[in-house]
């Protein structure tokens, strides 16, 4: 019984002491931190569902994409978008269209549960430094600070998950002609790992980091400046109690796709052809015939750069912007605008345009 009297006490003397520290951190402005955690995983939903949504909705964009980054041009199939889709739709069918996105949903829900998060995250502790500096504790945060926590998110995003990348460039590639095929995404991993080496699997990473650094600093500084311009200046009535609507939103994504995307594009080019080089069947995958007339080896980003340029001309570093184009617009206005629906619904603060 005293035991049992003992046990209850403690147990009441814990309770009390978890009380204690909740009301502290409620008084201090503190989450507690199972609270805190709740926060973080609804965040990280959050992004997965935004980056998943919105990049099946674009999939045959992006495979059509890539495709034109790395066909050979001896050997040239696609010719531009419209073409392109028609091809694929008719040489593979609806499967062909989606080929390679259940690997891109694999790395994407990730990547954007990990981008957007770190964003938040890194849109923290820059303005809390940024404020200690000024000595202003009412400072927000300026288009260039929003460009450095999107670089710094986008880095942190792009290198967790590269190695779902580089495989899903080369699964999407393939075709029902191609001499060698990757039966899914373990499947391309672990020959990769076996064939070229664990190196292998962050091949194109440096062209992608110093691409990334541009392109999603780019996204969310344009697209949480022009919220903040709009709902302070309230331009041809778009904003309602400080409110954008969805179709606002969607426009400031847009916008802020087409900026980072256009700027970035050449490094995403060396990017899918550096990813490329070292898999023996490249040339042929891309080309479908078998017949390889381009080798397909650089010793570096900057290799890349040269040859491709020499070899194709200045213009190849844009092949496939056009369908990038189209594809970008939507699917960042609706990681975007699916982000923060996802974050209203699971009651959490946004703090994209904070």
């Amino acid at each position: 019984m005293a035991s049992e009297d003992v046990k209850r006490s403690e147990s009441a003397v814990t309770t009390i002491v978890n009380l204690a520290e909740e009301a502290k951190f409620a008084k201090e402005g503190v989450q507690a931190p199972s609270h805190a955690f709740l926060s973080i995983c609804k965040s990280l939903v959050a992004g997965g569902v935004a980056g998943g949504v919105s990049r099946s909705a674009v999939a045959p964009l992006e495979r059509l994409k890539i495709l034109l980054q790395v066909q050979n041009p001896h050997g040239i199939k696609y010719n531009g978008t419209i073409q392109g889709l028609k091809y694929i739709w008719k040489t593979e069918g609806f499967r062909g269209m989606f080929k390679g996105n259940g690997t891109n949903c694999a790395r994407i829900i990730p990547n954007s549960a990990v981008k957007f998060f770190s964003y938040e995250e890194a849109s923290k502790g820059i303005l809390y430094l940024y404020r200690q500096q000024s000595g202003n504790e009412d400072a927000q945060l300026t288009p260039l600070l929003r460009l450095g926590a999107g670089a710094c998110a986008g880095i942190i995003a792009m290198s967790a998950t590269y190695p779902m990348d580089m495989v899903r460039g080369r699964l999407t590639v393939q075709t029902e002609m191609s001499p060698r095929h990757y039966r899914g995404i373990f499947h391309a991993l672990t020959t990769v790992l076996r064939e070229e080496g664990p190196r292998a699997l962050y091949k194109g990473w440096l062209p992608s980091v110093i691409g990334v650094v541009p392109y999603v600093g780019l996204n969310f500084a344009v697209y949480g400046s022009l919220k903040d311009w709009l709902i302070k200046s309230r331009p041809f009535g778009l904003v309602e109690d400080s409110e954008l609507g969805v179709t606002t939103k969607l426009a400031c994504g847009a916008a802020a796709g087409t900026v980072g995307q256009t700027v970035a594009y050449p490094l995403d080019v060396i990017r899918r052809r550096m990813q490329m080089a070292g898999w023996k069947d490249a040339s042929s995958v891309v080309t479908g015939d078998g017949n390889s007339k381009a080798p397909l080896e650089y010793t570096g980003m900057v290799d890349a750069f040269r040859k491709t340029v020499r070899y194709e001309g200045f213009g190849s570093l844009y092949k496939g912007l056009v369908p990038n184009s189209v594809k970008v617009v939507p699917s960042i206005a609706i990681a975007f605008v699916t982000y923060e629906l996802v974050k209203d619904v699971l009651g959490v603060e946004l703090k994209i345009s904070d």
